[in-house]
Formats: C-alpha cells, sequence, structure tokens
C-alpha cells in the first residue's frame, strides 16, 4: 500500500473546515467513550485501516476494555458489553453509514429518537458524516495507521 495525496496539506481550507466540525463534535456534549465507538464502528464500515488503528488506540487509552473492542463488528451478537445508549448509537451509524443500501428507515430513526434527544441525535448524525468523510480520505490516499509507522 501506498500513500497517494495529503488531501489537507494541499486544502488547507477544506481542512479548517472539517477541524471545525470536528471541534464541535468534541464539545457537543456526546460523552467522548460513545463518539469513539461510533468512529470505530463507521471506521470498520468503511474499511479505513488508518481510523480503525487510531479509534482502537484512541478507546485503550479511554480503559475500554478489549473484549469490548473485539466484538464492535458484532455489537448486536455482543449486546450485554454494550450500553443501552451506545446500542442505539452503534446502530443509527450503521443505518447512517450504509445510507446507499439503507435509506434511513423511519423504523431506525424512531429507535435512535426514541434514545437520543433531537439535540443528540442531530450531533450523532453530524458525526458519523464526519467519521464517513475522514474515512474516504482515509481509503482513497492510503493513509498509513500507525501500526504500520510503528513496526
Amino acid at each position: 500500500m501506498s500513500k497517494r495525496l495529503e488531501v489537507f496539506k494541499l486544502a488547507p481550507q477544506a481542512y479548517q473546515g472539517f477541524a471545525a466540525v470536528k471541534a464541535y463534535v468534541a464539545t457537543c456534549g456526546l460523552p467522548g467513550e460513545l463518539v469513539e465507538l461510533v468512529n470505530l464502528r463507521v471506521s470498520l464500515l468503511n474499511g479505513c485501516a488508518y481510523c480503525i488503528d487510531m479509534h482502537t488506540r484512541d478507546l485503550l487509552k479511554r480503559g475500554v476494555k478489549a473484549d469490548k473492542l473485539a466484538l464492535l463488528a458484532v455489537w448486536e451478537e455482543a449486546a450485554a458489553l454494550f450500553s443501552d445508549k451506545e446500542r442505539a448509537a452503534l446502530a443509527w451509524a450503521e443505518t447512517v453509514t450504509r445510507i446507499a443500501e439503507t435509506r434511513a428507515p423511519d423504523a431506525d430513526y424512531e429507535k435512535a429518537a426514541a434514545v437520543f434527544s433531537d439535540k443528540e441525535l442531530a450531533d450523532l448524525t453530524v458525526l458519523i458524516s464526519l467519521m464517513s468523510a475522514f474515512n474516504r480520505f482515509g481509503v482513497s490516499m492510503r493513509m498509513a495507521p500507525a501500526a504500520l509507522t510503528l513496526a
């Protein structure tokens, strides 16, 4: 895998916009662990090695157990490891990330809206959309995960 362009170095104004949204998400009130779990799940769905590596490391630093991280890809089967709010966030993350397939059905929205306030659900949707955009940069530009650069 060879690295391609460094998009944000070549388009610094675009980076400022993404950085502003990232800063918003960090201060919007969603719990940090939930944010990172969603970031990791979205990255797993999109197949971004760089982001999977980064968010796994971030969650480990937060003290999240390896069992929970290992089973995130099959969270529905390991539901007992995740809170009601985490399960709702992960379900909504899957619906929004796979938007071309799911078309975000009313039933999925209603399940998320039953657990999150309107503001939280708006913020969660911003988070999912931002992570999907970052994944597209990571995959298309072949960003190397830290695990490869540390080896």
